[in-house]
Parts: C-alpha cells; sequence; structure tokens
C-alpha cells in the first residue's frame, strides 16, 4: 500500500499493512480478501492510515507539544491523569485536514451507496500501528464509537479515536513496555454497523483460554452490543466446541452449553446519538448506547442457537488456520437479518507465547474440613492459588490506597484498572465471563481470578486475609485465611513408554481438559456420579416424576434449576452427556470407560427430591446399589436416562472413543439382564463399537470370572470394594483402618486369579485406584501379574508412569 495514501478500503487490506493500518484494520482486510470464500463474513468499510495520523498531527502542529507533555510525565514531573487530560484536550481542538476530511466524506458515500442507505450506521474502531502483536498487544488502549451516522459525525469520532491513542491507559501501557510515546500512529477503521443491538454479539477464541486446550473453541454471547461481554458487565452464555469433529457435519460436538445470567444488555440510545461517552475523551459527550434489564424469557434463552454455535466455531478453525495460531475473535449477530459475523480477529496472546512440555499445578495443603466453605465463589480463572489481604476498590481512581499483593476486589473491570491489577496477587469480581477483561487480562499477568461471583463485594470486607483457590476446576473459591498451598512444575519431556496402559481417574467434567498435555492412553474411570451430584444435582426420579416429590423446598429447586427445559428428563440427559463428552474431549481419540452411575442409597436420597424415591437402608455400602438398579421397577427409568446421555455423548455430539462400565454387578444373571435393558435403550454392546465392561469389586467377578468375560469385553478392578469384601472390612471404619490393605495376599491371589482367567478368554483387566500411587511394591506385583492399564489420579501419572516403566524394564 503506497504509504501516502489517506484512505484504504478494508477489502484491499492484508496482513502485510498492519504498519500502515494496525493489526485490527489489517486482520479485517485479510479476512475479507481470503477467507470470505469460505463462509467467513466480514463487514465491508474503510481505514484511515497512518498517513492519514501523522498529518493530522504535522498540519497542527501537535508533536512537540505531545512530546513536551510525555516527557513531563516520564520524568516525574507531572501526573498521569494531567498530562493525559492535556493531550487528549490538544486532539479535540484540532481541525481534521481538509484532504483527510475530503477522502473520509467520499469514502463514506461510497459505503453509503453500497448499502442502499443515504446515511449508514457504521462503527468507528481504533487501531494503533503497533497492535496485536503477540509481543505487544495494544488491544483494549483505544476507543470504540458504535452507531455513528452522517459524515460530520463520523470525522468527530475519527478525532476522538486519534484522542483515545492517549488515553491514560495507553500512556501508561507503553510507557511499560518501553515504547515510544509518538512511536504508535493510529488507524480508524469504519465499518457497515451491524445490528447487534437488537441481535447478539460475543467474543470467541479458537483454543481453551484457562487450559490452553487446543481442540476447543470457546465463544461467550449475551444479548445486545459485545462490551458487555468484553466488559464483564454481565454474565454470558458460554459455549466449548470440540474442533476435530467438526467436519462431520452429522455431528453436533459441543461439549459444554452453559447459559448465563444476562441480567442486561447493551443497545442503542433511542436519540441516534452520534458518539460514545469516554471520561478520559470528552465527559459530556452524548451516549448512543445505554444498558437496559432484559426480560425473564432473555435471561433462560440462550443467544445461539446449536448452529449458529457451529457456525462460529467452523469460522474460527478456519481463521485459525489461515493465520497459522490461536486466535482471539469477536462476533456479532445481527438482529434484523439474523446473519453472523466475525468484527475482530488477532492472535491469543497467553498460550501461545507459553513454554511447551511443561505443566504447572498447585494445590491447597489444607483438607475440606480446615478450609471450611468458601467465603465467595464463582467461575474460576486459570489454575493457580493466591494468598493475600482483600482490597475492595469501586474505582480504580483509588490506586494509591491498593497495596502491592493484595487481592483486589470489584464489580468488574476494564483497561483503565490494569495499573492495579499489575500489582494484584489475585482478582475477584462480581460479574464477568471467561471471555470478560477481568479474565483476559488476569491470564495475561499470569494471576488467580474468580470472576461472576454476584456478590464478592459483598462478601469479602477490606483488609480480610483470604486465600483464593482456582485449582478444582471450573469453580473458583475464596476461603477465609491464608492457607498453605504447592505449586509444582512438572516436565513432560522424556516420558518413557510402557507396557501397562496408564491411564486416568476422572469425575469434573470442567477439570478434564486442564490434564490433556498428559500422554495417557485415556481414561480408565470417569465417574458418572460425580456429574450428577455437582451439576445436574436434581434426583433423575423426580425429573420422571415430579408430582411424586411433596418436599416444597426440593420442587422449587427444581422448577430453579429446569426453567427453560420444556422437557424435564432433557435437562439430566443434556447435562450429563455435554459432562461425559467434556471428559471423553480431553482423551480423544483414546478410550474413556464411563461408569454408569453407582450412588448408594443414602446418596441418591441427598440429589434434589431424592428422598422420595430412596428406602432407608441399614447398610447403604452393601445394599440396593450398581446393576441392581439399572433393571429394578423403582429405578428403571432413572437408568433410561443414564443410557440416553450415553448415546447422546456418542452418538449425537460424537465421541465413539467413550466406553461404558456396569460397576457391583453380583451376577451373570443380573450381568445379562442389565444388557438386556441397555439393548433396548439403544446402547447394543459391540453395535457402533461400544464395548462394555464390568467392575470386579466382588469376590463373585473373580470366582465367576470365566462366566463374567463371556459378557463382557473386559474387567476393571476396583480395588477398595474388592479388599471390603474379601477381608471383611468396611473400609470406612477408623478402627479397622490397620486391616484395610489392596497388598493382603488373599487380595493379590483374587487379582492374579482374574487377571489370568480374563486372559485365558481374551479379555483385558485395568484397575483404578490409588494403591498403586501410594505403594509401589503393588503397583510391581501388578505389573508382574500382567495387568493390562492402571488407572490413577491425574497428579500420580507421572510417577506411576515411571515406576511402572522402570519395573518392566527390570522384568
Amino acid at each position: 500500500m503506497n504509504d501516502g495514501t489517506l484512505i484504504a478500503w478494508l477489502n484491499d487490506l492484508g496482513s502485510d499493512d498492519v504498519a500502515q493500518v494496525g493489526g485490527k484494520n489489517a486482520s479485517l482486510g485479510e479476512m475479507i480478501r481470503h477467507l470470505g470464500a469460505e463462509g467467513v463474513r466480514v463487514p465491508s468499510g474503510f481505514a484511515t492510515t497512518a498517513q492519514a495520523y501523522r498529518q493530522f498531527l504535522a498540519e497542527n502542529a501537535l508533536e512537540p507539544r505531545i512530546r513536551e507533555l510525555a516527557q513531563a510525565f516520564e520524568q516525574g514531573e507531572r501526573p498521569l491523569n494531567e498530562v493525559g487530560e492535556q493531550i487528549r484536550a490538544l486532539f479535540l481542538d484540532a481541525e481534521i485536514p481538509a484532504a483527510l476530511a475530503d477522502a473520509v466524506r467520499d469514502a463514506y458515500q461510497a459505503l453509503a451507496e453500497q448499502t442502499g442507505r443515504d446515511e449508514p450506521d457504521v462503527a468507528v474502531r481504533s487501531s494503533a500501528t503497533a497492535e496485536d502483536l503477540p509481543e505487544a498487544s495494544f488491544a483494549g488502549q483505544q476507543e470504540t464509537f458504535l452507531n455513528i451516522r452522517g459524515a460530520d459525525a463520523l470525522l468527530d469520532a475519527i478525532r476522538r479515536c486519534f484522542a483515545s491513542l492517549f488515553t491514560d491507559r495507553a500512556i501508561s501501557y507503553r510507557q511499560d513496555n518501553g515504547f515510544d510515546q509518538l512511536q504508535v500512529a493510529l488507524s480508524v477503521g469504519v465499518q457497515q454497523m451491524v445490528r447487534a443491538d437488537s441481535g447478539s454479539s460475543g467474543v470467541m477464541f479458537s483454543i481453551d483460554t484457562d487450559t490452553g486446550f487446543p481442540r476447543a473453541v470457546l465463544i461467550n454471547g449475551a444479548w445486545g452490543l459485545g462490551e458487555t461481554v468484553v466488559q464483564g458487565i454481565i454474565d454470558p452464555d458460554e459455549y466449548l466446541v470440540f474442533k476435530p469433529l467438526l467436519d462431520d457435519l452429522s455431528l453436533a460436538p459441543i461439549i459444554a452449553r452453559q447459559p448465563g445470567g444476562k441480567a442486561q444488555k447493551m443497545v442503542y440510545a433511542d436519540s441516534q446519538a452520534n458518539t460514545q461517552a469516554d471520561s478520559q475523551t470528552d465527559p459530556s459527550a452524548e451516549d448512543p448506547t445505554r444498558l437496559v434489564e432484559t426480560s425473564e424469557d432473555e435471561r433462560r434463552a440462550l443467544v445461539l442457537s446449536d448452529d449458529e454455535v457451529l457456525s462460529l466455531a467452523r469460522w474460527a478453525v478456519t481463521i485459525e488456520d489461515h493465520y497459522g495460531k490461536p486466535m482471539d475473535m469477536e462476533w456479532a449477530k445481527d438482529g434484523e437479518t439474523g446473519e453472523l459475523f466475525i468484527v475482530q480477529a488477532r492472535p491469543e496472546t497467553v498460550h501461545s507465547q507459553r513454554a511447551e512440555g511443561l505443566l504447572k499445578t498447585y494445590r491447597l495443603e489444607a483438607s475440606r474440613d480446615e478450609t471450611g466453605e468458601p467465603l465467595v465463589s464463582g467461575t474460576a480463572i486459570g489454575d493457580a492459588i493466591a494468598a493475600g489481604k482483600v482490597f475492595r476498590l469501586d474505582d480504580p481512581g483509588e490506586n494509591d490506597r491498593f497495596e502491592d499483593g493484595g487481592v483486589l476486589v470489584t464489580e468488574m473491570t476494564d483497561p483503565d484498572w490494569v495499573p492495579i491489577m499489575r500489582r494484584a496477587a489475585a482478582i475477584v469480581t462480581d460479574h464477568g465471563g471467561r471471555t470478560s477483561h477481568a479474565a483476559i487480562v488476569s491470564r495475561e499477568l499470569g494471576l488467580p481470578a474468580i470472576v461472576g461471583t454476584g456478590h464478592g463485594t459483598e462478601g469479602l470486607a477490606d483488609g480480610d486475609e483470604v486465600t483464593v483457590s482456582c485449582a478444582s476446576g471450573e469453580t473458583g473459591r475464596v476461603y477465609a485465611g491464608r492457607m498453605p498451598f504447592e505449586a509444582e512444575e512438572i516436565s513432560l519431556d522424556e516420558i518413557p513408554t510402557t507396557r501397562a496402559k496408564i491411564m486416568l481417574n476422572m469425575a469434573n467434567p470442567a477439570a478434564a481438559l486442564r490434564w490433556w498435555q498428559l500422554p495417557s492412553d485415556g481414561v480408565g474411570l470417569a465417574r458418572m456420579e460425580f456429574i450428577v451430584n455437582q451439576h445436574i444435582k436434581i434426583h433423575p426420579m423426580a425429573l420422571i416424576r415430579p408430582e411424586a416429590v411433596e418436599d416444597e423446598d426440593a420442587s422449587t429447586q427444581i422448577a430453579a434449576l429446569t426453567a427453560g427445559w420444556d422437557e424435564l428428563t432433557e435437562y439430566f440427559v443434556d447435562h450429563l452427556a455435554r459432562g461425559i463428552a467434556r471428559i471423553a474431549a480431553g482423551s480423544h481419540p483414546q478410550p474413556v470407560i464411563v461408569r454408569m452411575s453407582d450412588f448408594k442409597t443414602n446418596e441418591y436420597a441427598d440429589l434434589i427430591g431424592g428422598r422420595a424415591f430412596e428406602p432407608v437402608e441399614a447398610n447403604p455400602m452393601l445394599g440396593w446399589r450398581g446393576a441392581s438398579r439399572y433393571y429394578s421397577d423403582e429405578y428403571r427409568e432413572g437408568f433410561a436416562l443414564e443410557c440416553r446421555a450415553i448415546r447422546k455423548a456418542r452418538e449425537e455430539i460424537g465421541f465413539d472413543n467413550i466406553l461404558v462400565m456396569i460397576p457391583f454387578c453380583r451376577t451373570p444373571l443380573e450381568a445379562d439382564r442389565v444388557l438386556e435393558v441397555m439393548a433396548e435403550e439403544g446402547l447394543q454392546r459391540g453395535e457402533r463399537g461400544l464395548e462394555v465392561t464390568v467392575m470386579c469389586e466382588i469376590p463373585a467377578n473373580v470366582i465367576l470370572a470365566r462366566d463374567f468375560a463371556a459378557r463382557f469385553d473386559g474387567f476393571s478392578i476396583g480395588s477398595n470394594d474388592l479388599t471390603q469384601l474379601v477381608l471383611g472390612v468396611d473400609r470406612d471404619s477408623d478402627r479397622l483402618a490397620h486391616l484395610f490393605d489392596e497388598r493382603n495376599d488373599a487380595v493379590r491371589q483374587m487379582i492374579s486369579s482374574v487377571i489370568a482367567d480374563a486372559h485365558a478368554r481374551e479379555r483385558k483387566v485395568g484397575l483404578c485406584g490409588q494403591a498403586p500411587s501410594d505403594h509401589p511394591d503393588f503397583a510391581a506385583f501388578l505389573v508382574r501379574a500382567g495387568i493390562d492399564s492402571i488407572s490413577v489420579n491425574p497428579d500420580s501419572f507421572l510417577s506411576v508412569k515411571q515406576a511402572v516403566a522402570e519395573i518392566e524394564q527390570a522384568g
């Protein structure tokens, strides 16, 4: 592009034009030119160039005066707020050069002819010429003006964009990153307005932002304009899509679909005002946007259909493939036409710069009893832990009151908060989702943050000493006091290979992607009951027969959780299917063995509405649990929902690496009855690659191993229950704890026997339990007995893998 050009059309621009139009506008042009044919839709428009900005400075003789003021700040002679205000005033009092004004008017008229409107509404976005480089991201430092109408209003918005290059936060950011204040120029992008005010909009990443899992697309969305999502004003809807399955158009690989509160939306003001208020450019400017309360129906409804989610995810993959790196994008849906658009794309700047082959983990040393109930909780950002003193702030102007290493607690953040955030040990906000400003900046700074707490500013008081933990999956918690914790860096280089497969035990879908870097052989035990207990929370029979729930509080809770679901059972099936799919995604295409529910009756009774359907048993451990429930008239319909969830995860979402395991199956006849029920529900062993294994945790499973092997594809030894029943020791008894030992000769003989009998029938045997992690000699016994796989907790994986390799090498 000619450096003397004042205006450039986006469709003439590309990635090589960053120096002239900044990363934002260059990227828009790149997508229009190269990705439009692949279906990616970007609004048309034009951009002013760096030459136009420099001409503005020259004709108004601004550069010497800006240099003088900037040096006064950098040398500590004048405060930032005073310097910033005076520099911005220079811009706002300056005249737009005639040549630039004529070029803008001509381009706006051409855009009007393209759109068929006399005065089209446009979005006016700032794009710094050093913006969106991975090593120097200026994103969010300058201003955007929406719903601008008319050439005069457009020229005024361009002047304000120029001025926003010197907001306090931008001046501070450049100084912190070693940029000369006059080295960076500003391009202004002018795009046809997407009427998201009557539609929806949000943010999208081609990577999971918390774990760095590269095979997922994360989408956040809300009603109205996207600033509510970016600024963290509201709690948005969240979708997570598994990229490798997107090519199969018969599948819908959405592994998480979580509605947010969406209590407000940003729309255009009725006055059609032509400038957006900005406290740092012109506090008196009338704001063309306003926040309005959403309706109850809007809060319950998802802002995107599944087809729209999948379309956006496919665009994210296309954009990522084109740029060859993970991308951070903004999208908008026009409420008038229903069309989706990408309005911004830039490189993701956190995980793309992290060292590969290194996994850092955090763990609270305190037990659950020692931590007590959390003071507040919300969405965890990152997986770190930090402790410090609470500083509850209402405004970034309270900078002087904040102490280094404190915990920043506020309603939400925007770029003006960054100087304080840089000094914090952790951040807690009332509002926002995983793509809000607070979340994005916290990741960049490597800080644990908890967003969307709802009442963090009420639950945490100035001066409180607290511990902020994001180490337990998607829910972050703030505990009273400073608690000890461990941080460990694990190198993933030079991991040995082993004959015995080392697999993972998983329960929490939210934590499953955290361990994607581990070179495991799959998941040997995925606990269905955790998903039911923590995410669904309602007894399945209470959804099938809600009229049987006489407890008024339980009925109220059920109504609240299932609001928006026309069919109550679909609430159960959908949540369970997506929870299972999320676990399966982290190990795909390796096998993921899902154990069907194994609650005891007392545990089922604790689910919402559960007491109406569960008997009181003297010994639930040996009572109505596992396989015996699945064909029983009292639970058969509940088991059908479990089967439907497995089918949905395998056949609709697409994870055919999901296998099924039946727990506590006492007799071969019981096995036949369970397999028959499963087949009636569409889970026929052997069809679509479905394997069904059985837990080996009852002496009968060992004694009749050949009979069970004729019915199942393999065995998974549950060492806790097997030890309990072989030795006759209650595994929860403190008094008998000294007798409970998986290494007892009787237990070892049982394990050796089932392995030999299973192998004689060409069936594989695994073991899931903590014993191989705690006792190297037990791991050695299993390897020598010919175990096919060992499934351990993720934090034990590397040590067990290394121990097994050494045992196998020693023979």
